[in-house]
């Protein structure tokens, strides 16, 4: 199987002999137009109406978390979950190398220092025998808190990912955390749809948060949500997205320094349309990912599934190359002929900003760094089982 080959395949699943493939585009197949039409009609296009809290409530319905609320991308979710556990400046949170910069943007936004421990090359999600080595080595437990005993920081929180849709091992991740005082906060940004059994990504820990970019599964062209079974943190979160307003009729009182975080009802109003859609996309992607595998398989190119006991949404299909240089190759051909495909991201621990930052040993994710391409992964509504 050359590079040529691969390129082929791809373009027979779009039906695009000729034009430009794209790694994941937007399917507006349903009440989109009419949703946000109405609330153009309806003149609440800002933070406040129907369809912000319509979303919520769907976004309960999905997870099965008891609370949910809606930010304005996934960054700022991230960043919301952090201030609401109580992440300080001066702490640190660890999380993973092999991950979007926001992860690691949103602990550097609540002050704290993000800590890098190696990944799953199954999951590409944080390590837990990685996690536990490194607690071991590092973490001692003082009263209700976890404290980096060489630097003396508090470790306030805990950020795996569940990278490209697929689940991390986050049951041995939340055990650990609990072992150890440690706030988990899963960044379930790609990972709508996904569940470890019958539980859904995001709910195994204090809180969970989802992105809805104009590439994700789901998209409300920019919008984010948390989602927790905390009352009391979900009023915190709530309160300190809209500025910390208090409702009065004509006052404005504000009690605490906070963010204008809010989903506007505009980008609510695509994410409810898309959310009912939700279903029909996740079965058009597995189809999608079912082909690909068959494709790969018995190839020196390895395709990454889902690990027995989770169910993926498959957000972006993923292929492994022997090498950097395979890998080099086929982003160069694939590119130069128009279908679209990236490498995994740098590792966090490489970045200028970050590159003095605490790290574990990190082979899995300098692995999977030098071999990992994403595929075309777009949803198709029309296709063949």
């Amino acid at each position: 199987m050359n590079n040529e080959d691969i390129v082929s395949f791809i373009r027979t699943q779009f039906n695009e002999p000729e034009n430009f493939i794209p790694l994941h585009a937007p399917v507006f197949g349903g009440n989109e137009k009419a949703y946000v039409l109405d609330t153009i009609e309806s003149t609440f296009v800002s933070s406040v109406g129907k369809y912000v809290t319509r979303f919520e409530e769907m976004m309960q319905d999905i997870t099965g978390a008891k609370y949910a609320v809606a930010t304005v991308n996934g960054t700022t979710a991230l960043h919301l979950a952090l201030v609401v556990a109580g992440v300080k400046g001066g702490d640190e949170v660890i999380t993973q190398p092999f991950t979007f910069v926001a992860t690691a943007n949103a602990i550097s936004h609540a002050g704290a220092f993000p800590v890098f421990v190696d990944i799953d090359r199954t999951t590409m999600g944080l390590s837990h025998e990685a996690l536990s080595i490194f607690l071991d080595d590092f973490a001692e437990v003082k009263g209700d808190c976890c404290f980096n005993k060489k630097t003396g920081r508090r470790i306030a929180a805990c950020i795996p990912m569940h990278t490209f849709g697929f689940p991390a091992r986050i049951s041995d991740i939340a055990v650990l955390c609990e072992k150890w005082k440690i706030a988990l906060i899963e960044d379930a940004a790609e990972s709508i749809g996904s569940y470890v059994g019958n539980k859904h990504t995001g709910t195994f820990g204090l809180a969970g948060t989802f992105s809805f970019n104009g590439n994700k599964t789901i998209t409300s062209g920019g919008g984010g949500a948390i989602v927790t079974d905390n009352e009391n943190y979900a009023k915190i979160a709530k309160h300190i997205s809209t500025t910390a307003k208090q409702p009065h009729a004509w006052e404005f009182v504000h009690d605490m320094v906070a963010y204008n975080y809010r989903m506007p009802n505009l980008n609510a109003a695509l994410a409810c349309a898309q959310l009912e859609q939700l279903p029909a996309f996740l079965e058009s992607k597995r189809v999608l990912s079912r082909v690909y595998s068959s494709f790969f398989k018995g190839s020196e190119i390895g395709f990454m599934t889902e690990r027995e006991g989770t169910t993926a949404n498959y957000w972006l299909n993923s292929i492994v190359f022997p090498d950097r240089s395979a890998r080099d190759s086929f982003l160069e051909c694939s590119n130069r002929q128009n279908v679209m495909s990236r490498p995994a991201w740098q590792l966090m621990n490489r970045l200028p900003m970050y590159m003095n930052c605490l790290s574990g040993e990190l082979s899995n994710a300098v692995w999977l760094e030098d071999r990992l391409v994403n595929i075309p992964s777009s949803v198709r509504l029309s296709h063949e089982s």
